[in-house]
């Protein structure tokens, strides 16, 4: 390879957005970060929204630090979002309003109006999409329900990264790993399922043509070249789904592994040839997601580090600014198993004061609250690794077979704590790493469709090479088995919304 390739990852999350430059010299990738900005939800009266026009703002101020950074020399920019949020233009392509966020609270109650309509069974099988009530499908059922005309001016619906890239090239598609998070999307035919669309009375005439992962969209809008100095630079969509993007860079190398993407959520499951939809799959409440290349992704979504980052913003507000590092060490300092919770209760899910939320959960569960900062942080690092080996242990049976082995990627992974309890309670080596793998999924599909890369299975061949793992070994003992069977008990009898 006579020059290096240089492709830009836009990864925005719940939280905040990375612009991120990778360079492929042929034999490895490096990145390093260009620009990286804030995502805060605006609350505006009873509703969450987030402020898509700031985060538009914020991609164009990385495209033209990324421009600068390069000389101009990019071969193609893709961007990652979340899942299951939507938006929605105007039939003159006009944006219609700011997008809900899945935080918000207009869902409750929304699944029990959906089964009126069509049974939650025929639901699960015409999509294998687990049942949440911040699904694409319940925002609409939403809208529906407080407005039966509100999709009456609708041209075209969009997901939250289509709406990026139509801004950034001016083509509206939607991109096949998020429009399989919609719970609309037919993973045996390929298409939106008009049968659930009607049954809803949400007219298919909104959804655009699904395109998939590593499909060039076109360039940069003229206008948009014109207004930041930049140069007609191709928008590949790449993975949208930020989840997706991240597991086509788990470093497989043996066969049965699962993988963990661990952050705000944590995503546990297994990656598979074809779709897995099945009787186990709607018990334990499972998703069968699309990935890269033709792959599927079964996993279950849990509530994760979410509850820690509400924890620290209390604790900030009141004069207590932690670090990560300041709590992994205060929470291994802590008495072990003090209480236990079900990251997934409902009264987790909305933005609050959850130290608060935990001491009432524990009042309510019979349990001790916390005692000070350190074990409410370790009491919440302990829950999720156990919350891991209950969602491990069903995986198995959906898929049916057992993993010998847990990935685990995204940020989390740098939580040396929170890995080492995953490894006691389940019993397994995990191997933690790379953090980035988000931006690196997003940057190998680039590569692909920029034919630099041949397959999933030559870019993790690159993948290793480029990035080093931890391993973390079991050594489990009794207080974990301990600790489970109470996992168990508690979470039996507190209800939840993954369950």
């Amino acid at each position: 390879m006579e020059k290096a390739i240089n492709c830009i990852a836009f990864d925005l999350g719940a939280s905040g957005g990375k612009v991120i430059l990778g360079v492929f010299d042929g034999n490895r990738i490096s990145l390093s970060e260009i620009y990286r900005f804030s995502n805060n939800p605006i609350l505006l009266a009873d509703h969450i929204y987030w402020d898509f026009l700031h985060l538009f703002e914020e991609v164009k101020k990385g495209l033209q630090l990324a421009f600068k950074v390069t000389d101009g020399r990019i071969a193609s920019i893709g961007l990652d979002t979340w899942g299951v949020d939507c938006t929605f233009l105007d039939k003159h392509d006009h944006l219609i309003e700011n997008p809900y966020s899945y935080r918000d609270p207009r869902t409750n109650g929304m699944m029990e109006k959906a089964f009126q309509k069509m049974p939650r069974k025929e639901i699960y099988e015409r999509t294998g999409v687990q049942f949440m009530q911040i699904n694409t499908l319940f925002q609409l059922i939403s809208m529906i329900e407080e407005d039966p005309r509100a999709l009456d001016n609708v041209g075209t619906f969009l997901m939250i990264p289509d709406l990026f890239n139509y801004f950034l090239t001016g083509k509206k598609y939607c991109e096949f790993t998020n429009a399989t998070t919609t719970q609309f999307y037919d993973p045996l035919t390929n298409r939106w399922n008009e049968p659930i669309l009607q049954a809803m009375g949400i007219s298919p005439s909104i959804f655009p043509p699904i395109i998939q992962p590593g499909t060039v969209i076109g360039d940069l809008s003229s206008w948009l070249c014109e207004e930041l100095g930049v140069g007609p630079i191709p928008v590949t969509a790449v993975a949208t789904h930020d989840t997706s993007s991240a597991v086509s860079a788990v470093p497989f190398i043996e066969k049965d592994c699962a993988f963990l993407s661990s952050g705000t959520w944590s995503l546990l499951g297994s990656e598979e040839t074809s779709p897995v939809i099945n009787k186990s799959g709607m018990e334990h409440n499972f998703s069968c997601y699309g990935g890269a290349c033709g792959t599927w992704l079964v996993w279950k979504n849990i509530q994760a580090l979410w509850l820690l980052q509400e924890c620290m913003r209390v604790w900030s507000e009141s004069g207590k600014d932690y670090s990560h590092e300041d709590i992994i060490l205060m929470a291994s300092q802590a008495k072990p198993f003090g209480s236990i919770i079900d990251t997934d209760d409902l009264v987790f899910l909305t933005p609050g004061d959850f130290p608060k939320r935990i001491a009432e959960y524990c009042h309510r569960t019979n349990q001790p609250p916390p005692e000070n900062d350190g074990a409410m942080a370790r009491c919440i690092l302990e829950s999720l690794a156990l919350k891991y080996r209950y969602t491990f242990e069903h995986l198995e049976d959906v898929v049916g077979k057992k993993p010998d082995q847990l990935y685990v990627i995204g940020g989390g992974s740098r939580n040396w704590l929170l890995n080492q309890f995953t490894a006691e309670a389940l019993g397994l080596p995990v191997r933690a790493g790379p953090a980035e793998a988000t931006s690196i999924g997003n940057i190998s599909i680039q590569l692909m469709a920029l034919n630099e890369l041949d397959c999933l299975a030559d870019s993790r061949d690159i993948i290793r090479a480029s990035f080093e793992t931890a391993t973390f070994e079991s050594c489990k003992t009794d207080p974990w088995e301990e600790a489970y069977i109470k996992y168990i008990e508690i979470i039996t009898k507190s209800k939840t919304f993954n369950q």
